[in-house]
């Protein structure tokens, strides 16, 4: 079995809706020994993370169609990225809402960093991971997980490659003092 990302386009669903995607998708795809994980709704996407063949993939996408339309589906491999184009893609994925993507590449940058570096790309990390529980719904976790986000980014400021940092750690601030839930770009 191979680990995909199914991206199908969001027809109109929001994070409250995961929990009835998920348990529709599962039974969709019942007969085609797959394993669908987990669901997280951004703006344009609904998200799947699935294990499945190869083989009967294009199955699944069919059985899946009558939530939405597949916009697109990546494999989901350790890729040995370069630091610069890891970073690159991490602020892709996170501007993409495709937090978890965001997430599991820049891991691969925090392991390459040394000292204030590492505390700031961990924040980064930390806020990609609040954003996917709160695309699960999950907005008391997502709060959670952003008060440690703004823990590990409280001696960092200005630029880091194209992110502004202070920009990004008033965001959160308003999202935490609120308690309203958006996504935003890096």
């Amino acid at each position: 079995m191979d680990r995909f990302m199914l991206h199908l386009k969001n027809t109109g669903y929001g994070p409250s809706d995961t929990g009835e995607l998920l348990a529709k998708a599962r039974h969709l795809g019942t007969a085609l020994n797959c394993t669908i994980r987990d669901c997280r709704v951004a703006t344009k996407y609904v998200e799947f993370d699935v294990s499945i063949s190869k083989l009967v993939m294009d199955k699944l996408i069919y059985k899946l169609s009558p939530i939405a339309p597949l916009d697109h589906a990546r494999q989901v491999i350790e890729e040995h990225i370069e630091k610069e184009d890891a970073i690159k893609q991490g602020i892709f994925y996170f501007n993409e809402e495709r937090f978890w993507e965001a997430h599991e590449v820049l891991e691969s940058v925090w392991k390459k960093c040394y000292e204030g570096e590492k505390d700031l790309v961990q924040g980064i990390i930390l806020i990609a991971a609040a954003l996917v529980h709160y695309q699960k719904a999950e907005n008391t976790i997502c709060l959670s997980v952003l008060g440690r986000a703004m823990d590990k980014l409280a001696h960092s400021t200005g630029m880091y490659h194209s992110i502004d940092v202070d920009a990004m750690r008033q965001k959160v601030g308003e999202i935490r003092r609120s308690g309203q839930i958006l996504p935003f770009t890096i």
